[in-house]
């Protein structure tokens, strides 16, 4: 479908069927944020809060993807976060293929057509493989970008990563600040 802006998206995805996903959720999570950003971040799927508020990145690992932000002096209003999924996976299981199939055909390929982001960030392995599925070891590319098609994409840690890991924070603290280096490099070529 062609959409005109991100709310007729965010409207589609909030009444949403295409998967089973939708029977588990409270709010569905069409994403949030600047509609003309220059940064994407592209995360897996709504947790617990996220699914609770309507919004992605609200609980913890928001919380330190917010620091991580600030770190490059950057905040929400500047970016715009999406998932991969738009509705919570029950339990907090990985999503499957399909239903990142329908979400990503249906509304994330739209999202980005609209945006028109100069820099997209993959959060973690599940984002990383819509775009990437030969990547399988996010931890042999996280911190590396990548540009295909004319779309530039930096591969990350998921910020909840870091929770889980304590050991991982410093390095995802040190692949966000590639951010504005990478930005940097785009706007000169």
């Amino acid at each position: 479908m062609n959409y005109s802006n991100l709310d007729e998206i965010a409207a589609e995805i909030k009444i949403c069927k295409k998967c089973p996903l939708f029977r588990g959720r409270i709010n569905a999570v069409p994403g949030s944020g600047n509609p003309n950003a220059e940064i994407l971040f592209i995360g897996e799927g709504p947790g617990q809060n996220e699914d609770k508020k309507g919004l992605p990145f609200v609980g913890d690992a928001g919380k330190f993807l917010d620091e991580m932000l600030e770190s490059i002096n950057l905040k929400r209003e500047d970016i715009f976060i999406g998932n991969v999924v738009k509705c919570r996976p029950p339990n907090n299981r990985d999503p499957l293929e399909e239903e990142v199939g329908v979400c990503t055909r249906n509304y994330l390929i739209s999202q980005i057509r609209l945006i028109k982001p100069k820099l997209i960030v993959t959060l973690g392995r599940h984002s990383m493989q819509v775009f990437f599925p030969q990547l399988k070891s996010i931890s042999q590319v996280h911190g590396k970008a990548y540009k295909k098609a004319g779309q530039v994409y930096l591969i990350l840690y998921h910020p909840a990563a870091g929770l889980y890991q304590q050991s991982l924070k410093e390095t995802m603290k040190d692949d966000f600040k590639k951010i504005p280096e990478i930005m940097e490099l785009i706007k000169e070529s």
